[in-house]
């Protein structure tokens, strides 16, 4: 089966920011009285702050205390952490030769709508041009590895999610895919190892080393 359409996790699949959202985790946290350490923060970036705060903190995103905190995160994210980040090797050009094959490419990401504009800014200035749908946290009322922004942009976009691919760089992104009824192909650039990626349908270093071997990958052989 040919695919036809393909959707987007942003951090960590395209752009090297992981390590930067667990900091930022740690020393927004820090500041509200809750030491955590860093090591049982980053395994968790991929899901949004809706599961991070309750697994490290015992409270919710939406109590005054967990705004507080989710709202010194991102000002930390954005202002200190932001400007040095960059995107992984070979990301405008599988972009490229994505749509060039004739492929509809959305992003689904739990990242907040102001922080995907930057990480889109990132990649290229113009790289919201590649994506005819890009949907954030705000079209999820859950994070991943629930599977509501997937839905959402499955919704929206009209993809079938039996011709779709998810490009994702944890086991989230693959389980929330997996939900929406939709195979993930999974970077290690996020960090996680072939044991946490197993869910995928293929697995590459990052999107250049998915570039050099296209002619084998699913995206010209299709999903079995």
């Amino acid at each position: 089966m040919q695919i036809q359409s393909a959707i987007f996790d942003i951090d960590g699949t395209l752009v090297d920011t992981n390590d930067a959202h667990a900091h930022a985790w740690v020393r927004a946290l820090a500041a509200y009285g809750y030491n955590v350490p860093f090591e049982k923060v980053r395994p968790l970036i991929g899901m949004g702050g809706d599961k991070v705060l309750p697994e490290v903190a015992g409270i919710s995103k939406e109590s005054e205390e967990g705004q507080k905190i989710s709202a010194r995160r991102k000002q930390i994210f954005l202002q200190e952490y932001i400007p040095h980040a960059h995107a992984f090797p070979g990301v405008v050009e599988l972009l490229t030769r994505l749509r060039k094959q004739g492929l509809r490419l959305a992003v689904a990401t739990s990242a907040e709508q102001d922080e995907l504009q930057k990480l889109l800014a990132v990649i290229d200035p113009h790289a919201g041009d590649f994506f005819e749908q890009i949907s954030s946290s705000k079209e999820a009322q859950q994070s991943k590895p629930d599977p509501d922004v997937i839905q959402a942009t499955l919704q929206r976009t009209g993809f079938g999610p039996a011709r779709t691919i998810m490009f994702g760089d944890t086991a989230y992104d693959i389980e929330a895919a997996g939900k929406a009824g939709v195979k993930t192909i999974a970077f290690r650039c996020g960090g996680w190892s072939d044991k946490d990626l197993r869910g995928a349908l293929a697995i590459y270093d990052d999107p250049a080393d998915l570039l050099q071997h296209y002619e084998e990958s699913p995206l010209v052989r299709g999903i079995e």
